[in-house]
């Protein structure tokens, strides 16, 4: 999957700097800012959030990194991951890119779909506090 990704990455990174500089490359390849992350650390960070959902700032600090290069990589990476499809299982010519394909590809193979609705809890603070910002009511 690496070897995969990596050239449409590289063509990416490339086109968007073609853009910036407004022409071809002039120094060396080489020169330049340098990544901290390589782009396999990229891909597998991105793959960690994915599946398991570990805030930024948690995988930043597990990879010797600023929660930005994270953030970063994981935006650089997700559009490449969609764009490749999902592969089924035992059906290697078979990808489902969205989510009525996933649907879709159920209902040919008669397959069972579950949603996790587990929900997400998120802390916030009590109402009729003094530290609590209360937002005035929007004019049409």
């Amino acid at each position: 999957m690496i070897e995969e990704l990596a050239d449409p990455w590289l063509a990416r990174c490339e086109s968007s700097l073609d853009e910036r500089r407004g022409g071809a490359r002039q120094p060396e390849a080489g020169a330049g800012p340098k990544y901290d992350l390589v782009f396999t650390d990229r891909v597998l960070v991105t793959l960690v959030y994915l599946r398991t959902g570990l805030p930024h700032a948690a995988l930043a600090e597990l990879n010797g990194t600023a929660r930005s290069t994270v953030s970063r990589a994981i935006g650089e990476i997700r559009p490449l991951l969609a764009a490749r499809g999902f592969a089924v299982p035992d059906r290697p010519q078979v990808r489902l890119y969205t989510l009525a394909d996933v649907f879709a590809y159920a209902e040919t193979e008669e397959i069972t779909l579950r949603i996790d609705g587990a929900e997400t809890q998120v802390r916030r603070p009590r109402a009729n506090r003094p530290h609590r910002l209360r937002r005035p009511p929007r004019h049409p």
